[in-house]
């Protein structure tokens, strides 16, 4: 067949092509080309696709569309079978002075059954995971192979998930939201993470409580109870946890103990609601953990707002931003603004024993080419410096040569967050001067009248 030939043999190919296309969508457009005005660019970029790929058959033959389209790198046995191997092996608890389950948050990336392995590889004895894409609201069912691989690998690995995994609500819910279709929707994607819970034999599950979106902060309060309450009706074990907030913006739930209070004071079952407290978020909204006095006190606000019988899991990140300062940002243990002492107090308070704690550090790094990647290394790292606190004294050279190893690699962090807070409380002192003096010119305009 000659060059021209193969050519229009190609083309007619495409037409066809075309035409069965359409036809199974409904419709049977004209083969002509349409005018370049009524063209969108998605037709213009599906018309070049469809150009390249004559082109590859005419000069290259039917083999070459094949070979036109991207591959993805498949990995060889040898790295799969290094991924595969423990960074970390998983402590025995039994080899503790007190029972604390860490872990991190974990990608179930795959299946949900991946996570388990995922935590496997940290050395992890506490995991956490999201359930399904935090990108879109519908999605489909965990398959039931995903369903009993997780199952089985549970069992396998010794994780009692019933206790120890504590799945991440979507970020997208906001049970406080008082438009009706906004609201079914968030109650509806809430609901289906329980149920997807209970199938995994999951009991205890995390979410941000909600945003007021400058509506009423009791009213907002009410509904998130509401819609709590209409969940626990319709399922039967899970126990969700609310997850105190840094209080960014000042219309977020749940920066105070005393939001956490009192959603749970109109909880119907008192059995199916607790709490999870962020190290990171308490210190940011106001609660100190530094000094063993500072966590004392903090702990028994908690104990006498909430109730510690209330609390269930952690989330343990330090904080790139200062103090009080209502800004959620996580820093990697003991290179923050909170510090390893803080760590040190939590992990040897005895009944904080057996309750799960995940870490949420930042571990994505640079590489030398300039482009990132995960490094779970850290979260290795990090789970067996948390444990190594277990009954270490503060006072020890050991202490003191981890701490100042620590602060001394997030020093440049904290000088940048700590500059960002003291210029925006000079820029918000100078407003405030500002407003006053336009108030006391405003008071010696009336007084003269």
């Amino acid at each position: 067949m000659s060059r021209r030939s193969a050519r229009h043999a190609s083309k007619a190919a495409v037409v066809e092509t075309k035409e069965i296309e359409t036809e199974a969508n409904g419709t049977i457009e004209p083969t002509k080309a349409p005018s370049k005005s009524k063209v969108t660019k998605r037709k213009i970029a599906q018309v070049v696709v469809e150009e390249e790929r004559e082109t590859a058959i005419v000069e290259k033959g039917a083999s070459a569309v094949a070979e036109a389209k991207p591959k993805k790198k498949r990995k060889s046995a040898k790295e799969k079978a290094e991924e595969a191997i423990p960074l970390a092996k998983r402590t025995a608890l039994s080899s503790l002075k007190k029972s604390m389950y860490i872990g991190a948050h974990v990608s179930s990336a795959g299946g949900v059954h991946n996570s388990i392995n995922n935590a496997v590889h940290i050395g992890a004895n506490a995991f956490a995971l999201f359930l399904k894409s935090q990108r879109k609201w519908a999605n489909p069912p965990i398959p039931p192979e995903a369903r009993d691989q997780f199952h089985a690998l549970s069992r396998s690995h010794s994780f009692e998930v019933h206790k120890h995994c504590v799945p991440h609500g979507s970020y997208l819910v906001n049970l406080a939201q008082q438009d009706e279709e906004r609201a079914d929707r968030a109650y509806n994607a809430f609901l289906d993470d329980l149920e997807r819970c209970e199938s995994l034999g999951i009991k205890l599950y995390n979410f941000h409580p909600g945003n007021t979106n400058g509506q009423d902060r009791a009213e907002a309060i009410r509904r998130i109870a509401t819609q709590l309450n209409k969940s626990h009706k319709a399922t039967s074990t899970v126990i969700t946890l609310l997850e105190n907030m840094a209080g960014q913006g000042g219309n977020v739930i749940g920066s105070t103990f005393e939001d956490l209070r009192d959603i749970i004071e109109l909880i119907d079952d008192k059995r199916r609601v607790g709490v999870c407290i962020d190290t990171c978020h308490a210190f940011a909204a106001g609660y100190d953990l530094r000094t063993p006095e500072a966590f004392k006190d903090t702990v028994d606000k908690l104990e006498k707002v909430v109730g510690l019988e209330y609390l269930k899991a952690f989330h343990i990140n330090d904080s790139k931003a200062p103090f009080n300062s209502h800004r959620d940002l996580h820093a990697n243990i003991g290179t923050g603004f909170l510090g390893l002492r803080a760590f040190h107090n939590v992990m040897n308070h005895e009944p904080f024993q057996h309750i799960p704690m995940v870490l949420e550090t930042p571990i994505e790094r640079t590489r030398s080419d300039g482009k990132s990647f995960e490094d779970k290394q850290v979260w290795a790292d990090e789970i067996k410096l948390l444990e190594s606190l277990i009954g270490m004294d503060p006072e020890s050279d050991e202490f003191k040569a981890h701490d100042e190893r620590l602060q001394a690699q997030g020093a440049g962090e904290r000088t940048k967050f700590q500059d960002q807070v003291d210029r925006k409380a000079e820029k918000d002192a100078k407003k405030g001067t500002k407003r006053d003096k336009k108030k006391a010119a405003s008071s010696d305009e009336d007084e003269s009248d």
